[in-house]
């Protein structure tokens, strides 16, 4: 057989699952020396870039990234090995040795960058930018692996990215047995979100309706989620806030659009965001003009709005 390449994450100290036969069969094992020592131990060191001159039966461990990881019929890494080099990055910087800011973050001093970063994220979703949307997703990513590398260090509860990872996915199967066991089918969506209520309330043994919602969450949309949760336990609509406060008309219109199908959070933000670009049209167009957009008066906004 001709020589294989085995593409493994940069930083990360993993091989494919599918190189094991391979390697057992290898009359020789190489890797590039920049290689993790994980992945590489007991190979010999290789410096080229094309393997194509390499004996029959050898494998070459390669990173990714690295020119001979396009070497025809390489084994390329599993789906996520980049998440690999992610966890391994995030705890080079908070070890000895690493970065000094990183290493002084607490879950408490990172929280203002967790809500950054996912308004951030929301915007880039709005916009429809893909190239921000990476790269948002990127930084709320880190949020995770920051906070998970974190609690490895607690004196009494430590826990790793493994263990948020592993509860991610006992949920996910948990709450969804008809994809993952036998017998249970659903036919719809409406459907699955109820059967996801049931499982939930059932795995999280709530005493309440309104337990677990998060009441840090922006105003309107914790109306919204306490008039769902509320309306899916029975609720009378007539018993939700009915005095003459702002608070309470606020209240009342957050729930009326949830109960309709709607989403009150975005809906706000789109007519907010709108009402933004507005504001910068009419005043870029009276700076056309020659007049001083932070000095403007009734009439001139008038006079320069875009309309309805």
């Amino acid at each position: 057989m001709a020589a294989t390449v085995v593409v493994c994450p940069r930083r990360g100290a993993a091989l494919p699952a599918a190189a094991l036969p391979l390697l057992r069969s290898a009359t020789d094992v190489l890797a590039v020396p920049d290689l993790d020592a994980g992945a590489a131990a007991g190979a010999a060191d290789w410096t080229g870039t094309d393997p194509a001159g390499l004996a029959d039966g050898t494998v070459l461990l390669v990173p990714a990234g690295h020119p001979a990881a396009a070497h025809p019929g390489a084994v390329p890494p599993p789906t996520g090995h980049a998440v690999l080099d992610a966890v391994a990055v995030m705890d080079r910087l908070r070890s000895p040795g690493g970065c000094p800011w990183d290493a002084e973050q607490t879950h408490t001093s990172l929280l203002r960058y967790l809500v950054e970063e996912c308004y951030e994220l929301y915007q880039s979703i709005e916009d429809g930018d893909r190239t921000e949307l990476r790269e948002e997703l990127g930084d709320v990513l880190l949020q995770v692996l920051f906070h998970a590398r974190v609690a490895t260090e607690h004196p009494g509860a430590p826990f790793g990215i493994d263990e948020v990872a592993t509860g991610l996915v006992d949920k996910l199967v948990g709450r969804h047995p008809h994809v993952f066991a036998a017998g249970e089918q659903v036919a719809t969506a409406a459907d699955q979100d109820h059967r996801w209520d049931e499982l939930k309330r059932a795995e999280k043994q709530r005493e309440s309706s309104v337990d677990g919602i998060a009441t840090v969450q922006p105003a309107v949309a914790l109306a919204a989620k306490l008039a769902s949760r509320t309306a899916k336990a029975g609720l009378p609509a007539d018993l939700l806030p009915a005095d003459d406060g702002a608070g309470a008309a606020l209240f009342r219109l957050a729930a009326a659009a949830q109960l309709r199908g709607g989403d009150p959070e975005a809906a706000l933000r789109t007519a907010a965001r709108e009402f933004e670009a507005r504001v910068r049209s009419a005043e870029k167009a009276a700076a056309a003009d020659g007049l001083d957009p932070h000095a403007l008066t009734a009439e001139d906004w008038r006079r320069y709005w875009d309309g309805p």
